[in-house]
């Protein structure tokens, strides 16, 4: 996939706040500092276009970028951490279901786990509501560089197990320093756009 322009275009939280549907779009969701951010810059050769921070549960705001002119990157923010103000970790499930549940632009949910954590509550919540609301998704096993081939084996074989997936869902394994799964993932987005308007990006 050859990125010719990506660009932040603006942060929402509330549906009359969005840009307008008329592309479609791919969301990104996970927990606080699972590289959600890290993942987005490396699939869009972008250093720091989408903001990454040491400080868990930094994005409170769904924020949009423009890809190529032809679709948006969603970047939703990050959960499940602690630290954050109640009255903000409270107002995440509306405002994320409210977007999950309304936006019909919406085509693909990219889930990103972190490959060494085993799948957390905030997690299966998330997987029902796309089931629920029949989005299709996929899962992306993060920072696989820190574990060895081995235990990357392992690990994405209890998460499979642990989350019970359908054949049809993809378990991608992807790495923001090395760069692997990135063409996996590209791929998985690509199909989705031809199903969506008949050509390639």
């Amino acid at each position: 996939m050859k990125v010719l322009s990506a660009e932040f275009v603006l942060s929402a939280k509330e549906p009359s706040h969005y840009p307008p549907a008329s592309l479609p779009e791919i969301a990104f969701a996970g927990r606080s500092n699972v590289g959600k951010s890290s993942l987005i810059n490396a699939l869009l050769k972008r250093k720091g276009l989408a903001r990454t921070s040491n400080t868990p549960g930094r994005t409170q705001e769904i924020n949009f970028f423009s890809v190529n002119n032809r679709l948006y990157f969603i970047d939703l923010p990050g959960y499940g951490y602690a630290k954050v103000p109640e009255k903000i970790r409270n107002h995440w499930g509306p405002m994320i279901e409210t977007y999950l549940s309304q936006r019909q632009t919406l085509r693909l949910v990219v889930l990103i786990l972190d490959i060494r954590r085993d799948p957390s509550e905030e997690d299966r919540q998330l997987i029902g509501w796309l089931q629920h609301y029949r989005l299709p998704f996929l899962i992306v096993l993060t920072k696989i560089d820190k574990v060895s081939r081995n235990q990357r084996g392992d690990r994405q074989r209890r998460i499979d197990a642990e989350l019970r997936l359908a054949p049809e869902t993809p378990l991608i394994s992807f790495s923001a320093k090395t760069g692997e799964g990135k063409d996996f993932l590209w791929r998985e987005i690509r199909k989705v756009m031809l199903l969506d308007n008949g050509d390639d990006l």
